[in-house]
């Protein structure tokens, strides 16, 4: 197997960074990539460390597009991407020199996931990760039902046939939880998949991690819930309605961004006896509420 394997990384702000990401990939064992350097827009000194890499080792490749967000930037590589195989990685991340090599041996799989482990500032300093990937079944209906609750798969923990992918693309409307939307984008195809029990990516865990912006999180989880919501059949949609009422409750007693429940908790106490009834109304007013209370923060 000789599978050109496309490197996607994402570029805003991360400069500091990106060296060491660069050299996770050029120790690849696995030698037939490209890797994709997507500068969006940063005003950091990426070019320049970018153009250091190129003259490096011409499988690196750097495109610079105006700023557009995370999801854009991803959406570009894609677009620029010539491989059999994609590989995403954000440019504060790595992954381990034998991550391509040992998923590529999963030949007959369309996606192979990987586990990871977490590292701050360090690579010396490695963390459990927060979840078990051994535990999980990696389908639709898991991924729809307990992501970010016993799971989350990062994207780089992936390996990703090309012709899976296909058209989808990333949500540029949504600034986080644009991952979740794909994942459950390519499951929706009902993938074969093959899961490898070591870890090969490192997720790095800093001051600048937008996962960290825990607004920024819940004001996204409401776009993309309604997103989510809108692709599914019916039999999904019950099973997702429940999921939604999970997450609003978490969002009112962790993070308190409601100022007022009881319009919408009245809904809440009438859902059993009045779902089919209720059903499109209460849920357009928890997104109006949620979306609502956010503005006013």
């Amino acid at each position: 197997m000789n599978n050109l394997v496309s490197i996607i990384i994402p570029c805003y702000n991360q400069a500091e960074f990106l060296p060491t990401t660069l050299q996770s990939v050029l120790n690849q064992t696995y030698t037939n990539w490209e890797c994709l350097i997507i500068d969006d827009g940063s005003p950091d000194n990426t070019t320049e460390i970018a153009q250091e890499w190129i003259k490096k080792d011409d499988r690196f490749k750097y495109h610079k597009k105006e700023n557009g967000g995370l999801s854009s930037a991803r959406n570009k590589g894609l677009q620029e991407a010539n491989g059999d195989y994609i590989q995403f990685l954000d440019s504060d991340d790595l992954i381990d020199e034998k991550k391509i090599e040992l998923s590529l041996q999963q030949s007959t799989a369309d996606l192979i996931i990987s586990n990871f482990n977490l590292f701050i500032d360090s690579q010396n300093n490695i963390q459990p990760n927060y979840c078990n990937l051994n535990k999980v079944t990696f389908d639709f209906e898991n991924i729809l039902k307990e992501w970010d609750k016993s799971f989350s798969i990062p994207i780089h923990c992936g390996l990703f046939k090309k012709t899976l992918i296909g058209n989808t693309k990333f949500n540029e409307q949504l600034k986080a939880k644009e991952d979740w939307l794909f994942w459950i984008e390519i499951f929706s195809k009902n993938p074969k998949v093959a899961y490898i029990k070591t870890p090969l990516v490192l997720y790095r865990i800093h001051s600048k991690s937008m996962t960290k912006d825990s607004k920024l999180m819940i004001e996204n989880l409401t776009q993309v819930q309604s997103f989510i919501y809108n692709i599914l059949d019916q039999n999904y949609k019950e099973i997702f309605f429940k999921r939604i009422i999970s997450d609003y409750e978490i969002c009112q007693k962790k993070l308190e961004v409601l100022n007022s429940i009881d319009d919408v908790h009245q809904e809440l106490l009438l859902y059993k006896k009045y779902k089919d009834k209720y059903y499109n109304i209460w849920y357009k007013k928890l997104f109006y509420s949620l979306k609502k209370s956010l503005k006013k923060k």
